[in-house]
Parts: structure tokens; sequence; C-alpha cells
């Protein structure tokens, strides 16, 4: 205690002058917090529970609870609540911060404010209720100066007294979440701590400041957390989204960091690249905030800029999706440190400046959101109104979504939704719309006029034209074209034609068939998303399995059943192990996949179970390259979708490695987008031979280009030239240069396809057309060579989102899939990412057919 007083008195004195200095190191908590402030002497300061000054050494994810966990037990003003867990199982947590009188009634507040925004009344008197006030932080690791500003806000409102922090907490609810991507957090801790040096090195080419390959951005899988709000991929989201559901807070903060050299950024962003769903007043009470922001930063004469650099299109990022739901979403961005301390254009960047002026602003959001309380109650419970006015308004009155027989993706589909908590309802009868019949048990109805109104526009938008052409971000993420879904517009004229049913829709459970000594064979389709798991939990049983490259029709215990290319066998007169029957009916009722026990091998129609087109299926062994110069984003998009959905973990090797690597082992070598141009002329021979000898190449955008640079894949693509030739920049002035780029880019959208049905990369598939994602200019030349290219892009092939007239037409026709034999082995290119951000479920079916269907690729090329 001593100690303390020692530093109250000192410190606050000389904080001021500190904070000027930039290359200052912070040598006590007590320099960030506000120096005319009084604070509890019984509320522990962060550096008395690490053991450091918050900013001397990044922290932890396990430091920071430990810290948060104790403030909670040491302060009546915070409750905890731990609402999930990371794939590396660490906790997620919520700190509730208000008077003990508003967290003992937190249900009840809870309850009220959901009210609030679902009655809609404009009569209503909301000026005693409490804000709801959303700050979170670091969802990007490698951006840490958020997650340790959260130590000294939850400190700061523990442990200040007087009439602004009373007032403050008497009239909100603040919920701190203070580490958005606990395991990227983490991992980024260990970088920067364990290469600080006693003297601190501020060279940007110093090993502190460069992370290997993976960053630490990204979670456990190396996906950006920031871009799955939407789209639900990973435990942090599903966790974080159900509690946002739950709350719909005024405010929310999403703190982040961007390059050393810049300055700061807070919204509002481009204004010519926001959201059309989102309204007008949230961007002028944005611009009423950001007037704090401004004076805070002031104060200290801290650089900084708004309306540049960053938009608000996406709705599936921090500070877009409470956009869609009445909240104020709104994006910080601080130059990063990157470490401990960084020379910059601006002078030196300690970690410690970074963490005060996230801390700061932290206090201004409070602050401004304090201050124009009645403006924020207002806007939520106007939000609410207006959604209901214009869904009444729209000439489109929802959508009918036809999603085919896949089980297993539907029950994706219907997951998502309900997250978001958006409506979709079964058909109680047959209905013909125009020239089209829709029957019930097949098509589904999610009807505009509902809550989720502006959500579901944009999850169905089918928008093409915009009025500025340059994204931060995708353009499009049409939910529908992204699950390879049929999907049609009900206009508002016809909509009580629409005969859909108020009520939950009943997942369809298939009856799991029992063992019986008569069944030569079981066998299941490869229609549903979860056959390829099934396959795989087979193999790894040790089980002799087939695969049939073509359609037969068998007998079965139930009669006579059709399986289509690519259905799976397992014939019993095989030596098979333990109770592969007991376990493989009880894994198929687990993936809910119907299986069927086959009593005969003579077919009625279509090949015999011992024909020559009836394969056996070997384990896969995977080698997926990685290391720098490799898309992470992608690779971890493959690892993701083969680990979690398929069962199946690829071996990941850096390709700096390659030269140290017996491929001999692996079955397939799978190549994301990224540089391949360092591996060695011997490592490329070496693969070479290892594709001659029967190893199956799979290669994603530019790792395609490199293929074919090889000779290994029978492609040419359009580069770079043919691209800009394709554009006339006459009379252009310097000011067009931005607008060229954009018109040049890709910017995520999506484009219609047509797919050869009876070739193996498309067994399972049942439409001619396929709906792709695609954020690059990789295009695939259209080969001539018939039979190797089952997947083309239509003549006019954009579906939604934006792309230049120009780029469309370079891109019609051209080739999205190439595969063929070389030698002994295959060589299969994607010209896009089939797995991007493991939404596009429509297309990453292609990869586990790359996988395990490719012996049945035998053309040559």
């Amino acid at each position: 205690m001593i100690l303390r007083f020692f530093l109250f008195c000192t410190l606050l004195i000389t904080a001021r002058f500190v904070h000027a200095d930039m290359s200052q190191i912070y040598s006590s908590d007590l320099q960030y917090l506000p120096g005319n402030v009084q604070y509890d002497p019984q509320i522990p300061l962060p550096q008395e529970v690490l053991g450091y000054p918050v900013g001397a050494w990044h922290v932890r994810h396990d430091q920071l609870l430990n810290y948060l966990y104790l403030l909670a037990e040491k302060s009546d003003r915070i409750s905890i609540k731990e609402i999930g867990k990371t794939h590396e199982a660490r906790k997620l947590v919520h700190l509730y911060i208000s008077t003990p009188q508003n967290l003992a009634n937190l249900p009840s507040i809870q309850q009220t404010h959901q009210k609030n925004w679902l009655m809609h009344d404009s009569k209503r008197d909301l000026s005693g209720f409490p804000l709801v006030l959303w700050m979170g932080y670091s969802i990007h690791g490698d951006e840490p100066s958020g997650s340790n500003a959260a130590l000294l806000l939850a400190y700061y409102l523990a442990a200040a007294q007087g009439e602004e922090v009373t007032k403050l907490l008497d009239k909100s609810v603040v919920i701190l979440d203070p580490s958005l991507n606990p395991d990227g957090l983490s991992r980024f801790a260990h970088w920067a701590n364990s290469h600080k040096s006693k003297n601190l090195v501020a060279d940007p080419q110093n090993r502190e400041h460069q992370q290997a390959w993976p960053s630490a951005r990204t979670n456990h899988y190396w996906f950006d957390l920031n871009r799955d709000w939407l789209l639900l991929t990973h435990p942090e989201s599903r966790a974080r989204i159900e509690q946002f559901q739950q709350w719909r807070p005024h405010v929310l903060t999403d703190f982040h960091e961007m390059g050393t050299n810049s300055s700061y950024f807070f919204q509002p962003g481009i204004p010519s690249r926001t959201n059309p769903h989102t309204p007008q007043e949230n961007i002028e009470l944005t611009n009423q905030l950001a007037k704090f922001h401004a004076k805070a930063l002031d104060k200290d004469k801290r650089l900084y800029f708004t309306q540049e650099a960053f938009d608000d299109f996406y709705y599936g990022k921090g500070s877009t999706y409470p956009d869609a739901h009445g909240s104020i979403g709104i994006l910080f961005e601080q130059a990063s440190s990157r470490g401990h301390l960084q020379e910059s254009e601006n002078g030196l960047l300690s970690f410690s400046q970074t963490i005060q002026n996230q801390f700061n602003l932290s206090l201004s959001t409070l602050e401004g959101a304090m201050s124009n309380k009645a403006a924020l109650l207002d806007y939520q419970e106007g939000f609410a109104r207006n959604t209901v006015e214009l869904a009444l308004d729209d000439d489109v009155a929802g959508y009918m979504v036809t999603p085919g027989s896949d089980t297993s993706r539907f029950a994706y589909f219907l997951d998502l939704l309900a997250r978001h908590q958006i409506e979709i309802y079964p058909l109680n009868s047959n209905v013909k719309l125009d020239d089209k019949t829709f029957v019930a048990g097949e098509s589904f109805f999610v009807p505009g006029r509902q809550a989720q109104y502006r959500l579901v526009k944009s999850l169905f938008s089918g928008q093409k034209r915009f009025k500025d052409n340059t994204f931060y971000d995708v353009s499009n993420w049409n939910i529908a074209l992204a699950f390879n879904y049929e999907f049609d517009v009900v206009e508002k004229s016809r909509w009580r034609k629409v005969p859909f049913a108020k009520q939950a829709i009943k997942e369809l459970q298939v009856k799991s068939p029992l063992a019986d000594s008569e069944v030569v064979a079981w066998a299941f389709n490869w229609n549903d998303s979860d056959a390829p798991a099934l396959l795989q939990f087979l193999l790894q049983q040790g089980a002799h399995v087939k695969q049939s490259g073509k359609a037969f029709t068998a007998v079965t215990l139930d009669g006579e059943f059709a399986f289509l290319p690519g259905a799976v066998v397992l014939p019993m007169g095989f030596k098979q192990p333990g109770d592969i029957t007991g376990s493989l009916i009880a894994k198929a009722a687990q993936l809910n996949i119907k299986l069927h026990g086959l009593t005969t091998g003579l077919t009625p129609q279509g090949v015999d179970l011992g024909s020559r087109y009836v394969n056996t299926v070997t384990e896969p062994e995977i080698l997926l390259l990685g290391g720098r110069g490799v898309s992470q984003y992608e690779a971890g998009e493959v690892w993701h979708y083969l680990d979690q959905f398929v069962g199946l973990a690829p071996s990941i090797v850096d390709i700096q490695r390659l030269g140290r690597i017996d491929l001999e082992r692996y079955s397939h070598i799978i190549a994301v987008d990224g540089n391949y141009a360092t591996i060695s002329e011997k490592d490329t021979k070496r693969i070479q031979h290892w594709i001659e000898q029967g190893g199956v190449l799979i290669t994603q955008k530019r790792a395609a280009i490199w293929a074919a640079e090889q000779d290994w894949l029978a492609a040419k693509f359009k580069d770079k030239e043919a691209v800009d030739s394709a554009f006339d920049t006459a009379n252009l002035s310097f000011a067009d240069q931005e607008s060229l780029d954009g018109k040049k880019r890709v910017a995520g959208a999506v484009f219609n396809t047509n797919v050869d049905l009876s070739h193996p990369l498309l067994f399972g598939f049942d439409k001619p057309q396929l709906p792709v994602f695609r954020n690059s200019t990789v295009i695939m030349r259209r080969p001539t060579q018939p039979f190797i290219n089952p997947i083309v892009y239509q003549k006019m092939p954009l579906l939604a989102g934006y792309t230049s007239d120009e780029v469309e037409q370079l891109l019609a026709d051209s080739a999205m899939a190439i595969a063929h034999q070389k030698g002994e082995g295959r060589v299969i290119a994607f010209a896009d990412n089939v797995s991007f951000r493991g939404y596009w479920l429509g297309t990453r079916r292609l990869l586990s057919n790359a996988i395990y269907l490719s012996s049945f690729i035998d053309v040559e090329g």
C-alpha cells in the first residue's frame, strides 16, 4: 500500500508530461489513467496481479482472465460470465459493469431492452432505461493494444470514484469483451515477448516485428474472425452472436491496429461505401460520437483521420454487423508498434502509447454515448419501427429457397439463419407462382416482413451496380448462392398466395437400418455434404471400401434403390474389421445419412458391384503446402474443412522445408493461392516425379499458374497485360487512379458456371450450374482438349456483387476447373477458392471430390 500511495503522489503529477513523449515506456499503470480521479485502493491495479506494468510485456489471455476474474471478486460493480470457448479451449468471457443494483437486475434489464426493440412504440418513455455499451477488443490477435487497454478500462470502471463514473454506471450497462480472439492474442503475446530484448530494438526489420507464418492475426485455423460475424464458421463468432442477439447494444466498439506508419482512424468511414440498408441516422450518430474521439486525441495532440481507407459495406465485420440491428458499430484503428517499440515515419512508437490511445478512446466512447443517450435510445426504437415500414413498402415480400436433397447442408443453412434470428418457414401445400411450382417439403419461404428484414435483404442480395466501385472487403455474400441453392424472389403482389406455416422446420431424420445377415454390401449415395466424413470414418476403421464411377440401381432391404456416380459401397464379402456394420450404422445415424443394405451384387440396372468401374478407395495422406508466401487464409480454410468436416487432418509443411520431406508417404498435395517461385528446381523435379508415379496435385488460383509453368497442368492463363489492355485509359485524369484500380479488381463477387455432372469432380452435385465465389483475376483460358474442363464460366457470368464489364468479359467462357492425368498421377486446378471462409458450402465439396474421386479421372492432359 505504501508503494501504491507513492505512485499516486508522484506519477499522477507527471502523467500529462509523460504522455507527450511517444517513445515513453510506461513504468506504472497509473500513467495511463486520468489524473484528476480518485481510485478505490481496495481494487488492484493490473500490474499488481500481472507483475509488470501494462505494456511492459504483451498480456496472454490466461493472464488477462486471471486479472479480470480477480477484479470481479473484488468489485461489486463487475460480474463475469463465460460465454463459450475457442478452438483451443480458451474461455470467452464477458464482463458486465454497472452499479450493484443494475447488476442484480441484469435479467430484467435485458428483458426490458428486448421489448424496447421488439415493440417499437414511439410513445414509450425510454429516458430511464440504461444504455447498453459493448466494448470489444483485439479480434486480430496481433493487434493487441486493444486487449491490453481492456485491462485498464476494467480497472478504471471498477475503481474510479466521483460523480462522472457514478452517473455512467447508473445510466448504462457496459459489456466488456476483452479478447475477441484469445488464441491469436496468446500466439502473438508469445511471439512478441519471446523476442523482446532488455534494451528494446525499434528496427522494423528486427524479428520481433516480423512474425513467422502464419501470423497471429488469425484464430486457431488461421481465419480472420473479423470476417466471421455473419458467416459464423467458428465457435468464437457463434458465442459472440448469441450474446449480441440477446442484448442488441446501443453502441458496439471494435478496436484494431493498422500499419506502423499510420496515425489513428475512427469512423465514420468512406461515405460512398456504406451498406445501403444502414440508415442515415446511424451515420449521423457516428459523426456525433466522432466529435468526442477527436476531442480526446486533440487533447494529446495526436494525428488521426476519418472518412477514408475503411468502409461500412460488408455486414460480416464487427463494426458493421451492429448497423443491421439498430446498433452503432464503430471501428477504431491504431498505428501498430507490432511489438514493444518500433520506428515509424512519425517517430518512435511504443506499445504503451498504442495502449494509451485505445484506452483514451474507450473513455471517449463512453462519454460520447452518455452525452447522446436520448438520441441512441430513440434511434434504436425508431430503427425497429422503420424496419417494419420498409419491409411493408418493399416490392419484394420474401424469397423461396429450394435446397435439394443434401440434408446436411440444409441443416447448416437452418442453423445459420436461426443464430441470426432469421425466420424461415415450410410450405403447407404446393404453390404455383408465375410459371414455377414450389413443392411442400422441398421449398421454404424466407419472409422479408420480419424483424431481420435488413439482414435478410443483404443475405439475398443480387445487386450488381454500385455507387462506388471500390470495396474494402467483399461486395456480395448471398447465402443461397453460397449454399448452391435455387432461390426465387417473391413479389409483394404474390406473397399472399404463399401457403407458408409459421412453425419450425423439422429436420428430416433418416431411418437407420438394422444389421441383417442377408446384406452382401452396405451403400450410401455421395450427394450429402457429410458423405466424405462417413467414407473417411470407414477408411480410418481399416474397412475395405469401394466407390462407384457409374450409376446403378441395386436391390436393397427396402426394395430397389438408385445410386448415383460416387456412391460408396462396403462389400461384406471382404475381411472387414470387428463390428464394422454396427459402427457404420451408428456413424451414419449421427451424420443423418441414409444407409442401404444390398441383398445381391447383381444389379437390375447399371454396373454390378464387382464392376471395374467400382474402384477400391485407399485412405488418403494429405500434404498441405504452407509457409511464407502461401495464403494463410486459404491454407487455413482447407485445413479447417478437412479436419472439422471430413475427419481428415492434413500434414502441413512449409514450402521452405520441402527438400527435407519424404513425398512418397503422401497420396495428395494441396497447394492453395500463393507464390511458389521459391521452390527449388530440385524440389520441383521431385514433385514432378511424385505426380508421374501416381500422386495427385490439387491447386488453387496462383498455385495453378505455378503448376502450368512446370508443364504439369495443361492450362494457359490470361496475364496482367491482358487484364490491363482490356481497359481504355485514354483521357483519364490523375484523380481516376483509384477508380481504375477498383475496376480491375474482382471485389469478392459471385459468378455462374456451367458444370459437367458426369465428371468425377461433380459427383454428388445435382444442378448443371454452380455459383462460385471469386476475389482475384486469375483467369484460366478454356482448353480446346475435351474432357478435362468440367467447370466453365458462363458467357455472362456475373450473378451478384461488383465486377466491371471488362473483367466480366475476360472471365466469360473461361475455365474454372481443369483436371487430367499426368503419368500415373493427376493434376487438378481450380481458378477460384472453393472453400472461401468456410462459408461457400456449395463449392467446397469440390475439394473432397478431388481427393476421393481423383482415381476416376482418366484423361491425359
